[in-house]
């Protein structure tokens, strides 16, 4: 069985910083890319960062660049997304996802070229 298992989340005062952890089991995602999207209650799910299987090139939304950085070990299909200078805005349920088909250079952020996507993992920033 295919799964993306998210942890990491939590509270966190403003100026804080967290750690996310995707762990992919059930098959290799060395040659995925992977992505973080968020949603908050109400509202639609967003991207948020993505990192490409070749090079590791990586892709965040403008509301992030800057404070978050994506990365991944391939060798224990792990990918990771560590927040700094957090903000009442982050608050949102962070979900992991994987793009099996990616295309050349380009680094999909839209959720639909994402086919495989974990439970999520709720991060609140307290004021």
């Amino acid at each position: 069985q295919v799964q993306l298992v998210e942890s990491g989340g939590g509270l966190v005062q403003v100026g804080g910083s967290l750690r996310l952890s995707c762990a992919a089991s059930g098959r290799t995602f060395s040659r995925d890319d992977m992505g973080w999207f968020r949603q908050d209650p109400g509202k639609e799910r967003e991207f948020v960062a993505a990192i490409s299987w070749a090079y590791g090139r990586t892709k965040y939304a403008d509301s992030v660049k800057g404070r978050f950085t994506i990365s991944r070990d391939n060798a224990k299909d792990t990918v990771y997304l560590q927040m700094t200078s957090l903000k009442p805005e982050d608050t949102a349920v962070y979900y992991c996802a994987a793009d099996p088909n990616p295309f050349g250079i380009v680094i999909h952020t839209s959720q639909v070229a994402y086919d495989y996507w974990g439970q999520g993992t709720q991060v609140t920033v307290s004021s």
